[in-house]
């Protein structure tokens, strides 16, 4: 089976599919891992930690309802597509569908950019609607976080697959336009670091430093609806507490939705793929930390359990029936002599991480990653100590 994986290895990956977890469910129902109490009297890193070295986790996997629906559902990369859908719609009542009979989920990225700068005016029109609708959807999400979770945040960093696209680009300088012309005082910044890669360099910054002592490396793992990406990052340290993640030097991707993978058909690929990276860093000279840091969608608890949000994944991951860190660390093998330790958090709270050199001046700030679903995660900058 394995031989007919899809899988794309570069010493610097930049895969094109992302997927997120869906932000949603009702306004009483917040995603905080365990409590800032129990952390504070634990002598290690736990899992869905809200302490971290540089930051405090102010809120992760929010989920919020409005209308009925999940807020947000109305801003994800689905959704720009039902837009599209929905425009199309409205040129073939009037006898003009400018695309045909072609499905809009054949209509690739590039292909919409294409036609959006150099193709049919008439099509070019439907996608530019599209974008519009988006860019307003996306701010009326910022105005409902802002209004019930994130009151402070002041800049929101936006990663997920459709950001890394120039459509999702220009989706973003819209809303931006929009939210200064209703004075809504938010910056939007896309994610820094392609948005593959910022899902891995962000592990760095989720362990304190004293675990990292004497390695400049460490494995990390991005587990989405759609596909899972394993890599090496580099970090060298910044500060008495902190770290800054520099380059992944390996990574891999295996899309498992497109071969129907099971959950242990995943966990299969998973062990695989990080052995992969463990060799090839060891080749270049790069000493791992003995510890693999975990991004999933979902809440995650501090026994490193999934306890909701993981319904994009196959096979049932939440539940206290499955444990991933624990098969990781048991089937993985040893890192510079140990047996591994294995931290699992929420993914875009990991990617959000990835912008923390960028967000040195900035007291309170949120990611949102836009992908199948709307994956959020919002952070308030801690003194180094």
């Amino acid at each position: 089976m394995k031989n007919a994986r899809k899988r794309a290895t570069t010493s610097r990956a930049h895969s094109r599919a992302r997927s997120k977890s869906p932000a949603g469910s009702s306004r009483s129902r917040t995603a905080v891992s365990p409590s800032v109490d129990l952390e504070s009297r634990l002598p290690f890193p736990v899992h869905g930690a809200l302490q971290l070295p540089a930051v405090t986790v102010t809120s992760y996997n929010v989920e919020l309802r409005a209308r009925g629906r999940f807020v947000g559902d109305m801003a994800s990369s689905t959704a720009f597509t039902e837009r599209i859908d929905a425009w199309r719609a409205t040129a073939r009542e009037a006898g003009n569908d400018p695309f045909g009979r072609i499905k809009t989920d054949d209509l690739s990225r590039k292909e919409l950019e294409r036609i959006l700068h150099r193709g049919d005016a008439d099509a070019a029109g439907i996608v530019q609607s599209a974008l519009d609708d988006f860019a307003r959807a996306f701010v009326e999400v910022i105005r409902q976080f802002r209004r019930h979770k994130w009151r402070h945040v002041e800049k929101i960093v936006v990663g997920g697959g459709f950001r890394q696209s120039r459509l999702g680009e220009l989706a973003i300088g819209r809303a931006q336009s929009l939210l200064h012309d209703e004075d809504i005082a938010v910056d939007l910044c896309p994610v820094t670091d392609h948005p593959d890669e910022a899902g891995l360099i962000g592990a760095a910054h989720v362990l304190p430093r004293w675990m990292l002592r004497g390695f400049n490396g460490l494995l990390a793992v991005d587990i989405g609806g759609s596909n899972i990406r394993c890599g090496a990052i580099t970090f060298r340290p910044t500060g008495k507490q902190h770290v800054r993640s520099t380059a992944v030097h390996h990574s891999s991707q295996w899309r498992h939705r497109e071969e129907q993978a099971s959950r242990r058909d995943i966990v299969d690929e998973l062990i695989d793929m990080l052995k992969q990276s463990s060799s090839a860093a060891r080749k270049k000279g790069i000493k791992l930390a003995p510890v693999v840091v975990v991004g999933c969608p979902g809440c995650i608890g501090i026994d490193g359990g999934i306890r909701r949000g993981a319904q994009n994944l196959p096979g049932g991951w939440d539940g206290a029936r499955f444990h991933l860190p624990t098969l990781i660390a048991e089937r993985l093998g040893s890192l510079s002599g140990h047996r591994p330790a294995v931290v699992m958090h929420n993914d875009a709270v990991i990617q959000g991480l990835s912008a923390l050199p960028a967000m040195r001046d900035v007291a309170h700030w949120g990611i949102l990653t836009i992908g199948t679903g709307l994956g959020n995660a919002a952070f308030a900058r801690r003194d180094e100590s």
